[in-house]
């Protein structure tokens, strides 16, 4: 699945969820919730890399990234060319 079918998903996904009414400000709280969730897993894999609390880690980076599709979505926000727009960017960018 490439960005732009994610974003698809994510948009179909939330309104068949019923969180297309959530406004902007509301995702962008969710967001921050699942970033301290993200960070609480990362911080117990650092002590007990075992399988299963990576396995967590990788759902709370997922939720990190559909809230983020999500948010650009309530946007109106097309995430495959600022992607594409960013990377250009990027490639000329230097970094001291």
């Amino acid at each position: 699945m490439n960005t732009a079918q994610f974003q698809q998903y994510v948009r179909e996904f939330s309104k068949e969820k019923g969180f297309e009414t959530s406004s902007i400000e509301q995702r962008m709280l969710y967001l921050m919730t699942e970033v301290g969730e993200l960070s609480k897993e990362v911080l117990e894999v650092s002590f007990d890399p075992a399988t299963e609390k990576k396995e967590n880690l990788g759902f709370e980076m997922y939720d990190v990234v559909w809230n983020i599709f999500d948010l650009a979505n309530k946007l109106g926000i097309d995430l495959d060319q600022a992607f594409k727009k960013k990377m250009e960017i990027n490639e000329k960018r230097t970094w001291e």
